[in-house]
């Protein structure tokens, strides 16, 4: 990239690195969206202390704007994320050229902290799911699949969107497995439970049929029956949005903090598994979990939930 002549305004600069990011490092328009928040901010800042081109940043003002952004209230994800901007854009400052040295390399925020997911205790999850079967007890198509559907989340402990991508092919009644396709498209086998087999089969003999092939529900594109496990309207695969509107209002009502949607039941099945001895790299593949630290954070859980209940029922706590 040629050098930029120094005494280019800030704008312009910034302008020209978003420019960068779009066709070069081919940032989605949400991202390169953020960054111009954040770096819109920075030239704010920097013009109300006189500095008006990005030759004027230095270390020190970089620090009173993350300070100042801290005074205000942000969280610290926030802060976090305003640092990382303001550093990749100093850092191709330098190296176009336009500044003799990166002003951010040294400049520091402080680590997002990671919330504990939401857990729903085992007695909260028995009621829960006693609930839909209540529901699905009167042989309505979408209680008899939406019970399905929370059963085989809190089985497998899915992530969302590895339940609606799930055709029927991918269900091995026989053996109770579930083939998944999971993140960077990478396929393992997850089991699950009788409950959960009981709720498939009753979805896939009383429900399904109704869902796929209702007279009154125009057909699939090309006339051809989806594939999918787990219909919605038309015909078509039910989207991660229903899911989670399914589940939102299941779990929204119970005592706890954290995301209320199908993420909490993955939280609550892994959090289960520990406290019930379950080995971490066993919970860990069974997550899909590429990195063993990713699923610490669930002995985190089961320690504060051991907490809580020394707290409330040791009689010295």
């Amino acid at each position: 990239m040629p050098d930029e002549p120094r005494g280019v305004t800030m704008d312009a600069q910034i302008e020209q690195y978003l420019l960068f990011l779009t066709l070069e490092r081919g940032f989605s328009p949400h991202t390169v969206r953020a960054y111009r928040t954040d770096l819109l901010q920075l030239a704010s800042f920097a013009a109300g202390h006189g500095v008006d081109a990005p030759d004027g940043l230095t270390l020190e003002l970089l620090r009173d704007w993350v300070w100042a952004s801290s005074q205000a209230g942000l969280a610290k994800a926030t802060l976090s994320r305003r640092a990382a901007s303001v550093r990749s854009f100093t850092a191709w400052l330098a190296k176009s050229g336009a500044l003799p040295s990166d002003p951010g390399v040294r400049l520091k925020s402080p680590k997002p902290s990671r919330p504990l997911p939401r857990v729903i205790n085992r007695v909260q999850m028995q009621e829960l799911l006693a609930s839909l079967e209540l529901r699905a007890s009167t042989g309505e198509p979408n209680a008899l699949r939406d019970l399905a559907i929370v059963e085989l989340l809190y089985a497998s402990a899915l992530r969302v969107s590895e339940l609606v991508g799930l055709d029927v092919a991918d269900v091995d009644l026989d053996r109770l497995t579930v083939r998944v396709t999971g993140k960077g498209s990478k396929e393992r086998v997850v089991p699950f439970g009788v409950p959960a087999h009981s709720a498939i089969v009753d979805y896939l003999r009383r429900a399904r049929p109704a869902l796929a092939g209702a007279p009154t529900v125009p057909p699939s594109p090309g006339g051809a029956p989806s594939s999918a496990l787990f219909l919605g309207t038309a015909q078509k695969r039910l989207g991660v949005r229903a899911v989670y509107r399914v589940v939102a209002a299941l779990v929204a009502d119970l005592p706890g903090t954290g995301p209320a949607g199908p993420h909490a039941l993955r939280h609550t099945a892994a959090t289960h598994l520990l406290d019930g001895g379950a080995d971490l790299r066993a919970v860990q593949e069974l997550l899909g979990h590429a990195s063993l630290g990713t699923t610490q954070i669930y002995t985190h859980v089961s320690t504060e939930r051991l907490k809580q209940t020394y707290l409330t029922a040791h009689p010295r706590a």
